[in-house]
Order: structure tokens, then sequence, then C-alpha cells
């Protein structure tokens, strides 16, 4: 059976991963049509094109609205999973797949990610809809699912002008990214027909467990040593304070933000590693990816740039502090989380670079993230010493 409007529960933990990457639609309507072409979208890269001659038969008998030319751009953004803008005359929707090449067991698992958005659209608004699942590997080769297509754009290093010399705008775009999380975490999981999503029990020592594993599995002999932090992850795990739906990946580039007002959330995006679990991961994620002002070379290296190192956005204690606020959770052992976090998005940099150097992928992209690799090691093993 290839098409699944209604998944099977998913169980277990998240997969693995190698990056957040798509999107939902970035660019107003009226401004891509008038330009013929989503800002965001290229035409497919070298290799990476979608066989129409099987997918649009399979689009044509199953997707309502499929209907007209079918028209297809691939979204420019992202590390790792392929996102593509198919568009049947005004009808427009988003394809979300795995990216090429080989995989680690259960990683980009667009059948969970299908699973969320078919169910959390209900009760959570900032969830874009997802239709239809294909299992069938005879279509494009991989699971792939049909979602809803939303428009907005992404905040990203790349657009810094967006916000740049604008601080109260900056202000409250943290506010959002904070009640964002806040509300995502406040949503009953069994109320969106999510609750047994994953095991919420034993989560923090099984992602300890999973990334030192995938650590091991990915680095290269240049690679820094990561034993001694995995080590002390391990061995000294907060309790939970509570189960709450764990998005898995959320940062400021997850989440598409209206081009009229970029601190009023459109969708959060990029659902493929989302589970039950400690909902305090999500926060320290977060964090991982923030820039803030007085930020060294390192710091800046570690966080990967961004625009939140402008004058307004909140620095990362105030955003945790804002969090806290709206969630009532204690932070007080928040330091580890945040060298978990540091230490996970290393491995998940980790996973991409080893890709690239063993040529299964030729993005130009991934050949810098040594020094940056290393950088996140060392903010992890800082932020271990200070905890």
């Amino acid at each position: 059976m290839a098409a699944h409007p209604a998944p099977a529960p998913a169980e277990g933990d998240p997969p693995p991963a190698e990056a957040g990457g798509g999107a939902c639609g970035e660019g107003t309507a009226g401004e891509e049509r008038a330009a013929g072409t989503d800002p965001e979208t290229v035409a497919a890269r070298p290799g990476e094109a979608l066989d129409l001659a099987r997918l649009e038969p399979w689009l044509r008998r199953r997707l309502d609205g499929a209907e007209g030319p079918l028209r297809v751009r691939q979204f420019a953004g992202g590390h790792a999973n392929l996102t593509y803008l198919l568009s049947f005359g005004e009808r427009e929707f988003v394809l979300r797949r795995p990216p090429l090449g080989p995989l680690a067991p259960s990683a980009h698992d667009m059948r969970r990610e299908h699973r969320i958005l078919a169910a959390l659209w209900r009760v959570w608004p900032l969830a874009p809809r997802s239709y239809l699942l294909c299992t069938d590997p005879g279509v494009l080769g991989a699971d792939f699912h049909i979602l809803e297509r939303r428009h907005g754009f992404v905040l990203r290093a790349t657009n810094p002008e967006a916000v740049a010399g604008r601080p109260q705008l900056g202000r409250r775009i943290g506010a959002a990214v904070a009640e964002v999380l806040a509300g995502l975490h406040g949503v009953d999981p069994a109320a969106a027909g999510l609750g047994d999503l994953g095991r919420a029990q034993g989560f923090a020592a099984r992602q300890v467990a999973g990334w030192a594993k995938r650590w091991q599995a990915a680095a290269d002999e240049a690679a820094p040593d990561a034993g001694a932090i995995a080590a002390w992850l391990a061995a000294d795990i907060p309790a939970p304070q509570a189960a709450r739906l764990v998005h898995g990946d959320y940062k400021l580039d997850n989440l598409l933000v209206a081009r009229g007002d970029p601190a009023r959330p459109v969708a959060l995006l990029d659902w493929d590693m989302g589970t039950l679990g400690d909902p305090l991961f999500d926060l320290a994620n977060l964090l991982a990816y923030w820039p803030q002002a007085d930020d060294g070379a390192e710091g800046r290296l570690a966080a990967g740039g961004g625009p939140t190192a402008q004058p307004g956005f909140p620095s990362r204690a105030a955003l945790a502090q804002a969090y806290a606020a709206r969630s009532g959770f204690d932070l007080s052992r928040f330091a580890w989380y945040e060298a978990f976090a540091s230490f996970r998005v290393a491995v998940i940099l980790q996973q991409i670079y080893i890709r690239y150097l063993r040529g299964q992928t030729g993005d130009r992209r991934f050949a810098t993230l040594a020094p940056r690799i290393a950088a996140l090691i060392r903010r992890s093993e800082a932020l271990a010493g200070g905890g």
C-alpha cells in the first residue's frame, strides 16, 4: 500500500538526523505569481530532481487538487531532507523526502513526520497539515509525504537585512520564539492523538547513548575526541519534570514567519524527529543555534551564525527565562541540557560532514564544517565544567 492518509502509530524515540531542512513555503503568493517563481526556490539541484514520470501519476490518483500542469521547484534552504514546491496551477503543495545516499537506520523519518502533522494541526495551528504519505520505494526510491503549503519566510544568516537596525523587532521575535515553544509544550499529546508517539520514560538516557553511538559511527580520524563529554553526560542525567510533545529540532530557521511581520509565526517546520520526552531538550537545542551580541569568535562559530546577535534580540539566558516564565519549568539543571545540545549538534554536523568526505553528497556547503564541529565540542565541555 503506497498512500497512508491515516498513518500507523510510530513507536519509541525519534530517529537520528543529519540536520533540519526544507520549508512549507517562503514569500507571499502574490509576490511569487508576479515574479513567476518563489524567491526561496531554485531549479532542482544536480542529482536531486524528482522522477516526475513516476511521481505525477501517483499524485494525480491520490491528491485532491492535483489538476492542471505540474510545476516543480526545489527549496534551497536546509541541509539534509529534500523539500520541493509542487504547483498545479493555483494549487500548491510541499513534498518532503530524505536526502540521497546511505542513511542511518530509521533516519529522516517521513512516516513519523506525516503521523505528527496529520494529527497535530487539529489542536495546534502552527503545525502544517500533512495530506499523504508514500512508502512505496518504486515511486521516488524513498518514503515521502505531501503537506500543506504555508506562505512566509525563514530568518537565517543569509537574510540578516530582514531585521537589521530594528531592535524592537528583534525583541518581539525573541518573545515569539519563546511563546511558540512554550505553547507547543502546553499541548496535551493525548488530546492531539499522539499520546503513544514515543516512550517518555528513559528518554534522556536513550538520547545520550544514541547520540554517543552516532558520533562513534560518523567520526573521521581528524574529528575531536568527544569521549569525555559523552561520559559526563551519561553520568549525571537530570530527572525530567514532565513528558511533553518534543519537536526535536526547534530553532529559529525551522520557524516560518510572516513576510510583513517577522515576529508573527506562520508555521513550525521539520517534524521528523518529533516524539514524547523532556521538553527542556527543545529549549537547549534552540539556544545551541542562537548567537548573541557578546559572543566571541568561538561562540559565533559554534552557533553557526544567524541574525540573533543583532541589537534587540534577547540573550540565550533571557530567552530561557522567558520560556521558563511562560511554561513554568525549572531551569536549575539547565547547563546539562545545554551541554548535551551542543554535543548533539556536533554529532549532526559530523554526520553531514562524513557524508561529504565519503562523496555521498557534493554539496560544497559541507566542506567547511570541521572547525564548527570542534567548536561545538569545546562549548559542550565548557558548559559541563560550569554545570
